[in-house]
């Protein structure tokens, strides 16, 4: 059986990076731009308060993993936050990798693992655009295993440390990602393959892109009326179905031109389109590139 969040994930590549450690006292308040970049927060004691692009305010305890493949203004503060005219909070460096926030003296009330990941994936924003904005995971035990081994291995300090971190942080995020149960996602694949129905459909998508496929017909894989289909695919998803197949079919046909050294026209039947002049046109609209352009300026070499 075709596993559609598998599919985007082994297409994104994601790779954890720049992690560092924070410890946190009394009341304090952060605040990073981030261009866009993937954020992830895993909190290994205590608590605080996350806000991200302006969006609710989230409330993170340990053992909680937030995952926001897209991050433009990162928010943090203390469960109890500073006013806000207050100045901002500065880190102060403990050493490599590690830092400290709030009061400088006594005993920490948070521990935080945050960071930044990236993808290796040259379709990086067309793939983390079928992705939640926001995953919030709590109170599955695997994730908290994990939580509980990287803690661990910030504090053994033993040889090749930061090889094994960089590992865990990566199973961290893939974890994250299929984390649908318990998890306050936002809409996205994440949320609509928790929906018995709507998974039905987005799989038959992965598996048979070439299909000519209408609303009606995923309507009846899903055994749901065309318009609460529609609506519930929409709500759930965040995208309206076509538009989902869309994209899907688009990062496929991305994928096959950098890698698979077929022809426009097989890619075209491959993710199906009657005629490559179709696809073409489809293809210009959707990437700003003619497909055979495309495909050979962003060939992969083969070694």
């Amino acid at each position: 059986m075709i596993d559609p969040l598998a599919e985007v994930v082994t297409l994104l590549q994601p790779v954890a990076r720049h992690s560092k450690l924070v410890v946190g006292a009394g009341r304090w308040h952060i605040r990073r731009s981030d261009a866009g970049q993937p954020f992830y927060c895993a909190v290994l004691e205590g608590a605080c308060l996350l806000v991200v692009d302006g969006r609710e305010t989230i409330e993170l305890r340990a053992g909680d993993f937030t995952l926001v493949p897209e991050a433009y203004g990162v928010a943090m503060s203390s469960i109890t936050p500073l006013p806000a005219d207050a100045p901002e909070t500065v880190p102060v460096a403990l050493s490599a990798g590690e830092f400290r926030i709030g009061d400088q003296s006594g005993l920490p009330d948070l521990r935080v693992l945050a960071g930044h990941c990236s993808f290796g994936s040259a379709d990086a924003n067309l793939l983390v655009s079928l992705l939640p904005r926001v995953v919030h995971v709590r109170g599955e035990p695997r994730l908290a295993t994990l939580v509980q081994l990287v803690r661990e291995e910030f504090g053994d300090r033993r040889p090749a440390r930061e090889v094994i971190l960089a590992h865990l942080l990566e199973v961290l995020l893939i974890e994250a990602l299929r984390s649908t149960t318990g998890t306050s996602a936002s809409p996205g694949l994440v949320r609509g393959l928790a929906d018995q129905r709507l998974a039905v459909t987005l799989r038959r998508m992965h598996e048979s892109p070439a299909k000519a496929w209408s609303v009606a017909e995923l309507a009846k894989e899903a055994a749901l009326s065309r318009s609460v289909f529609f609506e519930r695919f929409t709500r759930a998803v965040g995208v309206a179905p076509m538009a989902y197949l869309l994209t899907w079919r688009m990062a496929l046909a991305k994928n096959m031109l950098r890698r698979s050294g077929c022809n426009v026209a097989e890619i075209a039947e491959r993710v199906g389109y009657r005629s490559a002049s179709a696809f073409s046109v489809a293809f210009t609209r959707h990437v700003g590139l003619p497909p055979a352009r495309y495909g050979r300026e962003r060939m992969v070499p083969v070694l």
